[in-house]
């Protein structure tokens, strides 16, 4: 099935870099998602941290591997008292795919000083359908939907039927299909496993993302997450996405923004 920890798994070089095979359950047709990539390289840059939690990630997207074997290489930028900042490359037959630039620290599960954010309010999570690995009009198959578990807030997906809102808003629960519960690096995943929100805007298509930054706010409780996603600006050919993710105890746990390119309609 490819569960997390075996999708993610490394192998240590001899040159001192990693071999990795990336897992076709994650990825949208052959192309890997991107939070599974960046959640890749968190895994390697972890190995080189003294502190022990993903803080934060910022990767920019050259192009997209193939599942299959990849090399990812790591190094330490500058370790700290209370933080490690590390770059890690994610490559593919000598072509360069990811470059990512991470922070290692230390997280807890506190409640937050304060807060400007109000988790999204959705149904139950037994009254939203789970997402199917079909894309819309069945022209594709988003792998990645096997070994995620996606229920989209009905009043969000009308897309789906059709029938897009036009606000720029997607929201809905996740969860990883083999019961593992989310921690810094496979929220990685989570900030970018919900639909494009140009399926929302009468934009459907692919939307490869060119950037994308993430920042882990505290460690998740158990269970599913819920997400929200909306846009904020479209246009010269690209369109962004604002993701706020809340745990199982309606704590803000991780948020994101990325820029992906987009052929408009």
């Amino acid at each position: 099935m490819g569960d997390f920890a075996d999708a993610t798994e490394l192998s240590p070089r001899a040159d001192g870099g990693f071999d990795v095979d990336l897992h076709p359950k994650w990825a949208l047709e052959d192309k890997p998602n991107g939070g599974y990539l960046l959640a890749v390289l968190a895994r390697a840059a972890g190995t080189l941290s003294s502190h022990p939690h993903l803080t934060a990630l910022s990767g920019s997207f050259v192009q997209s591997p193939k599942p299959g074997p990849a090399v990812v290489t790591a190094e330490v930028l500058r370790a700290g008292r209370g933080a490690t900042q590390l770059r890690a490359r994610l490559s593919q037959g000598d072509r360069p795919c990811v470059e990512a630039l991470a922070t290692f620290g230390q997280l807890d599960e506190a409640e937050p000083w304060w807060s400007g954010t109000v988790p999204v309010a959705l149904p139950p999570i037994e009254d939203c359908p789970r997402s199917g690995v079909v894309g819309p009009g069945g022209a594709f198959r988003i792998h990645i939907l096997d070994v995620v578990e996606q229920r989209l807030d009905p009043s969000t997906s009308g897309f789906l039927r059709g029938e897009p809102t036009g606000r720029g808003l997607i929201a809905g629960w996740l969860r990883l299909a083999d019961g593992t519960d989310w921690d810094p690096v496979s929220l990685m995943v989570a900030v970018d496993a919900m639909p494009p929100i140009g399926y929302d805007l009468s934009a459907p298509g692919w939307t490869p993302t060119v950037q994308l930054s993430a920042y882990v706010r505290r460690l998740p409780a158990a269970g599913p997450v819920r997400i929200r996603v909306t846009c904020t600006d479209v246009g010269a050919g690209q369109i962004d996405h604002a993701v706020h993710v809340w745990d199982s105890k309606d704590r803000l746990v991780a948020q994101a923004t990325q820029i992906c390119a987009l052929r408009l309609p």
